[in-house]
């Protein structure tokens, strides 16, 4: 019995060293995880491709070549970024039943999710930026953003996000995990990893309050007091047709914020308040936060988007 005793604590610990957690797929519904992904596939697809050709067109094409593009071949770039950063652990777990990933593939998929969604915060405010720059001072518009200009700005979201992420991240190999590693998604999500922790997370909690701030606490006031300055500029103009004019061209970038933040308020909302609501709520809220964004965006910017739309018809109607 001593014997059975001591390998039963070596095992404890050894599991709690190098943890293997559990991805979750669709709660309830695991017998047709097959058929549902079907629709996640078209998703992807949809993400994937739309995208791709946002961004192609706008590297093709030299008409394009102006900042509003710039900016929006970032956030197609990140979009894609979200998209591939999840599809294999989603579509593995719903076609093979795949659900096994050990922490170090974990922290993995953990820096590049989390870190295209902070990087596509940083590039919500370059574009409210733009449409600020476009509307209140249009004579220096091509002067004020050059390319000399957007490019360190994409460089300095880069170098943020990594800065923010590494330390908690790096934290996470010092935990020990020993309850249940059942995750609520079917990939992993650094607040739902915390809360499998049976050790101390407080210096977690604290780098997470800390990248919290200095993200969303900064972006969310930026787009904000840039729409407050569009607003006061175009009530300015005496003009009704010129002021929906002015109006309009915010109108793709007000979509973007708007499918970017309510899902990501909402999931944050049920990971802190709903721990009684049904696993499946937390599920299907983890997957429309991720896959909202890459689906709408090439196709609101493709719809209300002069330029870009009739580029897409002219690829699209080559024989």
């Amino acid at each position: 019995m001593p014997l059975v005793q001591e390998n039963r604590e070596f095992f404890n610990n050894l599991t709690a060293q190098f943890p293997v957690f559990l991805l979750s797929g669709i709660p309830g519904l695991e017998s047709v995880h097959a058929w549902l992904s079907i629709p996640f596939c078209c998703l992807y697809t949809l993400a994937l491709s739309g995208n791709s050709m946002i961004l192609f067109i706008i590297i093709t094409q030299k008409n394009l070549h102006e900042p509003m593009c710039y900016f929006l071949s970032m956030l197609s770039t990140t979009d894609l970024g979200l998209t591939v950063s999840t599809m294999s652990t989603t579509l593995g777990v719903l076609w093979f039943d795949a659900n096994k990933i050990s922490l170090d593939a974990c922290i993995i998929q953990m820096f590049f999710l989390h870190g295209f969604t902070l990087m596509e915060t940083g590039v919500l405010v370059a574009m409210a930026f733009d449409r600020y720059v476009a509307i209140c001072n249009p004579l220096r518009y091509t002067t004020i953003l050059t390319s000399s200009r957007i490019m360190p700005m994409g460089l300095l979201m880069t170098t943020r996000t990594v800065v923010i992420l590494i330390p908690p991240l790096l934290l996470l190999k010092h935990l020990s995990f020993c309850r249940d590693k059942v995750l609520s998604h079917s990939y992993c999500y650094h607040p739902d990893v915390i809360k499998l922790a049976c050790s101390d997370t407080q210096a977690n909690n604290i780098c997470g309050l800390i990248g919290l701030l200095l993200t969303t606490g900064i972006d969310t006031p930026c787009i904000v007091l840039s729409y407050i300055m569009i607003i006061r500029s175009v009530l300015h103009i005496a003009s009704p047709e010129e002021r929906h004019k002015a109006f309009n061209t915010c109108v793709s970038h007000i979509g973007a914020v708007a499918i970017f933040y309510i899902p990501m308020v909402s999931l944050s909302l049920v990971h802190r308040y709903g721990r009684s609501a049904p696993r499946v709520v937390h599920s299907m809220m983890a997957n429309i936060y991720l896959l909202l964004p890459p689906v709408l965006n090439p196709i609101i910017y493709s719809v209300k988007t002069k330029q870009i739309r009739n580029a897409i018809l002219n690829l699209l109607l080559i024989k």
